[in-house]
């Protein structure tokens, strides 16, 4: 009888424990939690209370992604409309993640190795929006460039059996992907952006459309293995190519 208490307190203590203020569990797992307990199935939350109530987690966002393959159902405003670009909508909870036995379910095994290989090919750039790690984007004064995988056709980015299902892509690209992100401009005025392209650039878009990246050219490949260099390395290298567009005439085309 007390060896069964005792096993009773244990769960006890295990319960109590499954909270998604608790920072010691996974961020999936408070992240599903936070779903279950403070949103619930046919509700709407957004993406800042999300990053508020797990706050201080890397990657939150991609962390509820990762719920979707576990059979957890959460809308947003490309299939549902009436949504706004921030909101979500959790239709149905999934698996019950928090358990143990379940704590795996609909994860993806990637290999450090793999993800290694990928990004040594891909020269730690974006294969959608070329952009490299950490660097700024454009659009988004003080946010930088996260790199992650997502999944392509296999074949179509080359490399071996074991990486072609995988690209390189930005934490922002890959959000898009997924379906996860407001659209930025509706395809009105991105199809005015393509039609003001010289015909040369229409051609070559349309190889990315169709092979659903961008390629790598040249000056990419240069750029990407520069980047790899460390930082003293780097600020050689710069002032080495200074004094050669100097002495080639402020670097006119050859």
């Amino acid at each position: 009888m007390i060896r069964t208490n005792a096993r009773m307190v244990g769960r006890l203590m295990d319960s109590s424990d499954l909270n998604w203020r608790n920072t010691d569990l996974g961020a999936r797992v408070r992240v599903a939690l936070w779903l279950r307990d403070e949103v619930g199935a046919g509700s709407t939350f957004s993406k800042a209370a999300l990053r508020a109530a797990i706050s201080g987690t890397e990657q939150v966002d991609r962390r509820m992604r990762d719920l979707r393959p576990a059979g957890w159902i959460i809308r947003t405003n490309l299939d549902k409309p009436s949504l706004q670009p921030d909101q979500l909508y959790l239709e149905a909870i999934g698996a019950p993640v928090w358990d143990r036995e379940h704590r795996a379910a609909g994860l993806r095994q990637i290999s450090t190795r793999m993800r290694r290989d990928v990004y040594e090919r891909d020269l730690y750039m974006c294969r959608r929006c070329g952009i490299g790690a950490a660097e700024a984007y454009p659009d988004e004064p003080g946010s930088r460039a996260r790199l992650t995988l997502g999944r392509v056709s296999p074949h179509a980015a080359g490399g071996t059996a074991a990486t072609e299902g995988f690209i390189t892509e930005c934490a922002r690209c890959n959000e898009h992907v997924r379906n996860l992100a407001g659209l930025q401009a509706d395809s009105g005025q991105v199809w005015e952006r393509v039609k003001a392209l010289p015909a040369r650039q229409r051609r070559e878009l349309l190889e990315w459309m169709i092979a659903d990246v961008r390629p790598l050219t040249l000056i990419d490949y240069a750029w990407g293995l520069y980047r790899q260099l460390p930082g003293a390395l780097r600020d050689g290298m710069r002032s080495q190519l200074q004094e050669l567009v100097d002495s080639r005439g402020g670097g006119a085309a050859e």
